[in-house]
């Protein structure tokens, strides 16, 4: 659905973990493998950041860093997040994803809700990333009980430095057993694929610019680093027939443990013969953004509403991807279904963020 999750609006991605876990790796992995996007960072312990590469551009003062492929390290507190996320969502500073590095200490829920009452309109919640050390599991969760509910309110969960755990699997079974309906997947060094937490923007639309793929030795990692995208699973959904609203509230209520995203946009057919619906979901948030069908005529032809057309995509670990492709099928309005009713769109309508206008009444 474009180059971001929802029209204008940026996602935000909350990294947490305790000490050692491996947020930093992470981070410089999403940085130097960045898909042309341009990230912004918000980290709460600048001084214990090592940033790969950062001498290539220089630090800006204390608390700013601006770097080759556009990504700004802002050190804050959390009074002072509301600002720093307005100032890296200005269209001018070109941020595709905010990734916000949180203290080893911090608590992610608190983050996490001031995200969701943030009042900055060019921003949305794209995520709690909780990050573990497998090699240290055990003896985290000793010194750290909290951590049992830090990873029941994540939304993805990488367990990092399976390589270094004599018992991976013994410590993937039990992460599994601790998560909410977090997809889980596991890492070395960091490596996840950038395309799980956001969508990366095209190599040929970087303009002007270095970013860091281009600073990077692509043949560091070998042949894993090529199969990143091992670690999850994606299905594609089309429908020339719209979908109808209560069968993809209850598809949507109901999805299942390890879908961490859903972008696209949706048909309602009769139920709003005025907009599409893009949607945004990752883990158990969700929004709906109305936007009115872009003219047939756009380039000179009638101006009657483009052909409706829903399209999805769905991202997890360990989905089941044909059960799924079936319950969309079966979330198809009939050529035949009665004609639509005033509440239809109700449960829609509940995900609606503030701002946007429903629809009118059929």
């Amino acid at each position: 659905m474009g180059q971001r999750s929802t029209p204008q609006q940026i996602p935000v991605v909350v990294l947490a973990g305790f000490l050692g876990s491996g947020k930093t790796t992470l981070l410089n992995h999403l940085l130097h493998r960045s898909g042309g996007s341009r990230i912004g960072a918000v980290v709460n312990d600048f001084g214990s950041i090592e940033i790969d590469a950062m001498a290539v551009a220089g630090a800006l003062g204390d608390s700013t860093v601006s770097l080759g492929n556009g990504c700004l390290c802002c050190a804050v507190d959390a009074s002072e997040l509301d600002g720093y996320l307005a100032r890296l969502a200005r269209p001018e500073a070109g941020i595709d994803v905010i990734v916000i590095e949180a203290s080893g200490l911090a608590e992610p829920q608190e983050l996490v809700r001031m995200l969701l009452a943030s009042e900055q309109p060019g921003i949305v919640y794209g995520g709690l990333v909780e990050v573990v050390d497998a090699a240290e599991f055990d003896d985290t969760r000793a010194r750290h009980p909290e951590i049992d509910r830090h990873l029941a309110l994540a939304d993805l969960v990488v367990v990092n430095k399976t390589d270094r755990a004599t018992d991976a699997e013994r410590v993937l079974g039990l992460v599994h057993s601790l998560v909410g309906g977090a997809a889980v997947v596991p890492a070395t060094y960091g490596r996840i694929d950038p395309e799980f937490l956001y969508d990366c923007r095209p190599g040929e639309e970087r303009v002007g610019q270095l970013s860091f793929d281009d600073l990077h030795d692509h043949s560091e990692g070998g042949a894993h680093a090529d199969h990143l995208h091992a670690a999850y699973d994606t299905l594609s959904f089309v429908s020339g027939l719209p979908l109808d609203p209560r069968r993809l509230m209850r598809f949507l209520d109901s999805r299942p443990k390890g879908l961490y995203r859903i972008k696209g946009y949706v048909d309602f057919g009769p139920y709003d013969t005025r907009n599409r619906y893009a949607v945004h979901a990752v883990g158990r948030f969700l929004r709906f953004y109305p936007e009115p069908w872009t003219p047939a005529g756009a380039a000179g032809g009638s101006g009657a509403p483009e052909t409706g057309r829903t399209q999805l995509v769905l991202i997890g670990s360990g989905i089941d991807a044909a059960a799924l492709g079936e319950e969309l099928d079966a979330c198809r309005r009939d050529a035949d279904a009665p004609p639509a009713d005033e509440h239809g769109m109700w449960g829609v309508l509940r995900y609606v963020a503030d701002g946007e206008e429903p629809p009118d009444s059929p």
